[in-house]
């Protein structure tokens, strides 16, 4: 039995749906767009030094507005996950639609301390596992 097969060279709907700004306003909305994420990146990184928090959620902000707008910079986030996939990690459990906040938090520290201080200075490791066991008594 033989079945025929019929190609269609007709953009779907699917694929123009999500081209709604199309040509050439579309083109200086994404630029527009890769600048401002990158402004804010810049942002972050400036802010970063400061007491608390602040500059590595306005980092991850920027970053997704480029990741999201930029074809170049998604090629280069790929390149660096197979490159160095333990420091992209957090990156991208950041990046998820639900990201795990504190968890990535709590490792970055403890990667901090280990990276800072010698070993038998550590304690919040120690501290940590402490406090588990006297939740599980």
């Amino acid at each position: 039995m033989a079945q025929a097969m019929s190609i269609s060279y007709a953009p779907s709907r699917r694929a123009s749906a999500g081209r709604s700004w199309g040509g050439l306003l579309g083109r200086f909305l994404r630029i527009g767009l890769v600048v401002l994420g990158l402004l804010i990146i810049l942002a972050g990184v400036i802010i970063a030094p400061l007491p608390g928090p602040f500059g590595l959620p306005i980092a991850m902000v920027g970053l997704m507005i480029v990741l999201r707008n930029s074809m170049w910079a998604k090629r280069r986030f790929i390149d660096a996950k197979k490159r160095w996939p333990n420091w992209v990690y957090p990156f991208r459990r950041l990046l998820r639609r639900e990201p795990e906040i504190g968890p990535v938090a709590w490792q970055q520290v403890l990667r901090t301390e280990r990276f800072v201080m010698p070993r038998a200075s550590r304690f919040l490791r120690r501290w940590r596992r402490n406090l588990k066991r006297r939740k599980a008594v």
